[in-house]
């Protein structure tokens, strides 16, 4: 049983990595409808928070539906995380992680995210008043190192847990990197298989069938997987991955009727959440992704992103559905 404090997650649970713009509530509760073990908010802004901004204050919003579940936060500052830790606290989550691994420019270059890999003792020092300024266990995200010259994943989490962070998860790839290229699990192998460490370890990057997931499982050793990427439009990877894993075959993938149902649920929730102007809007990036790998979808999907009328768009959601037949996967 892997277990983050008293949290207990299962035998090799699977986490839905942080993702800006779309791990919110409503792709949350689809994520957690098909199988996932824990999940995290959209990653938050320490100096939005003490300030009390809309956008980094909404992100606070968690429903008792989704625990076990972990508020993220991200910063340059150390005294802007320690307070925005305090104010994290008084919101009740299960855990609060810390984002070491964002490696976007306007987050990176200015010493947050990934940006911190290029000081080592300030995130170590930022980590620890993290720790003293809760009571929830701390979890860490972070990746290999900046560039390949300071893959230094090994020893940096060794510190990071003499500290007192409660669980690792690593993405297998540099800053430089960014996502380009295939992730390396070698060195994410090497911290699980470090006799020293004590804490779960997570490995991220690349997950993207069953198969892969029980590949790394076996062969890098790790507690359990986080899932970005190939859970966007595809919630159903969790219990695909579960079900493989328990018994060697392929859970029936979904079709078009459960895609529609999907997005439907989707656009539904992001509309009450959002508000109408919004939630529309938003989901508009979600629906190339649901419908992705089917033939002749092009003009249906040119339809959804341009609607911008509630009405409009489920009456063109429940055309697809009931005319499914008129649809297939592209070989």
């Amino acid at each position: 049983m892997v277990k983050i404090r008293d949290i207990e997650l299962g035998e090799f649970p699977l986490l839905l990595a942080p993702m800006e713009d779309v791990s919110d509530p409503p792709f949350r509760a689809l994520c957690k409808k098909h199988g996932v073990d824990l999940m995290y908010t959209e990653f938050i802004s320490s100096e939005g928070l003490i300030r009390d901004a809309a956008k980094s204050v909404q992100k606070l919003d968690i429903f008792e539906y989704e625990r076990p579940i972990g508020i993220q936060i991200f910063g340059s500052e150390i005294e802007s995380m320690k307070q925005a830790a305090e104010i994290i606290d008084r919101t009740k989550p299960d855990l609060l992680d810390i984002n070491y691994g964002c490696p976007v420019k306007k987050v990176a270059c200015k010493g947050a995210g990934a940006g911190i890999l290029q000081d080592i003792p300030k995130m170590i020092r930022m980590t620890a008043e993290v720790v003293k300024s809760t009571r929830l266990p701390v979890t860490v995200k972070t990746r290999l190192g900046w560039d390949d010259d300071t893959k230094n994943i090994v020893e940096v989490a060794e510190r990071l847990q003499d500290i007192g962070i409660e669980a690792l998860s690593i993405h297998g790839r540099t800053r430089k990197q960014m996502y380009k290229g295939d992730a390396d699990w070698t060195l994410i192998g090497e911290v699980k298989n470090n006799s020293r460490m004590r804490i779960p370890i997570f490995g991220n990057g690349d997950i993207d069938s069953p198969e892969k997931a029980v590949e790394y499982k076996n062969r890098y050793g790790v507690d359990g997987v986080m899932i970005g990427r190939a859970s966007i439009g595809y919630p159903w990877i969790f219990n695909e991955i579960k079900h493989f894993i328990k018994t060697g075959e392929h859970l029936l993938a979904p079709g078009i009727i459960d895609r529609v149902q999907a997005a439907k649920d989707h656009l539904e929730m992001s509309v009450k959440w959002k508000g109408e102007t919004v939630g529309i809007n938003e989901m508009k990036r979600h629906y190339t992704n649901y419908f992705k790998g089917i033939a002749h979808f092009k003009d249906y999907r040119t339809k959804l992103v341009t609607s911008s009328d509630y009405e409009e768009i489920l009456g063109i959601l429940n055309y697809i559905a009931e005319n499914s037949e008129e649809f297939e996967f592209a070989n």
